[in-house]
């Protein structure tokens, strides 16, 4: 499992307009191979500010199947106009602990 973690600066006033598309956004992604789940969470300090998860089965299904998938032009015409910045996508691997 690969979990994406993604922080997003919405443009001021747009916040609403935002949660509503990525509502839509939503089933675009959870329709995708190797998807597993995702998360969206709001920043209680900052306004505008929220905190992407996705959970891939790996690395690829993001970043080959999602990313060069017709259904990822959905996604960024619907989310990308929102972002400033454009935010930078990290991906992370869980940890053995012994």
């Amino acid at each position: 499992m690969i979990l994406e973690a993604v922080m997003l600066y919405v443009k001021h006033g747009m916040e609403q307009d935002f949660e509503s598309a990525f509502q839509e956004a939503s089933n675009i992604i959870a329709s995708m191979n190797g998807y597993i789940s995702h998360e969206l969470h709001k920043c209680l300090e900052v306004k505008g500010k929220y905190l992407l998860l996705v959970r891939w089965t790996n690395l690829e299904a993001h970043t080959i199947g999602f990313r060069n998938s017709p259904e990822y032009q959905q996604w960024k015409q619907l989310l990308h106009h929102f972002y400033e910045p454009f935010p930078t996508v990290e991906h992370f691997e869980p940890m053995v602990i012994k």
